[in-house]
């Protein structure tokens, strides 16, 4: 009886370590930053802050998607600075001057990130406060939100303000 439980035992612990190669396998052909990334402008662009210490593996429980918006789940992720994606160095202005609708002027790396960041940290604080005040019994924690002003992500030391 013994020798069948250790036989599955040496099963399973086979088992675990295939999947775990597998997926050891797979985290590198994604090359998946797990340290806190330096976001800093387009080269070519004057940068007025400083750079951003953005915490990549904090972000882990959102899927890929939701930043990386053009990745279908295969092939290499691209960042916001990618060729045609966000890799204008200023903001757009039609011929008048004006900024245009937000859908142009989001090439612009500066608003993509913006936008992206700050939005989904906002986003987070108001369900943190529709849950605090809707009275339920929370059953964990509030989610963790990040910053939504300037000195949050771009703290005043190393600023070239």
């Amino acid at each position: 009886m013994r020798s069948i439980g250790l036989a599955i035992l040496g099963v399973v612990v086979s088992m675990a370590l295939c999947v775990s190669v597998a997926l050891c396998e797979e985290v590198d052909q994604l090359c998946i930053p797990m340290n806190t990334l330096e976001l800093k402008p387009l080269a070519g662009a004057e940068q007025h802050r400083s750079s951003v210490a953005f915490p990549h593996s904090a972000h882990f429980g959102y899927r890929c998607q939701r930043c990386h918006h053009t990745w279908k789940g295969t092939g290499e992720i691209q960042n916001c600075t990618t060729s045609g994606c966000h890799d204008q160095l200023s903001t757009p202005k039609n011929a008048d001057g004006k900024i245009p609708a937000s859908q142009v002027a989001v090439k612009y790396y500066k608003k993509a990130y913006h936008q992206l960041c700050i939005d989904c940290h906002k986003q987070i604080k108001v369900k943190n406060k529709a849950l605090e005040l809707s009275q339920k019994k929370l059953t964990k924690g509030l989610a963790k939100t990040g910053p939504t002003g300037c000195v949050g992500c771009h703290p005043k030391d190393g600023s070239s303000e």
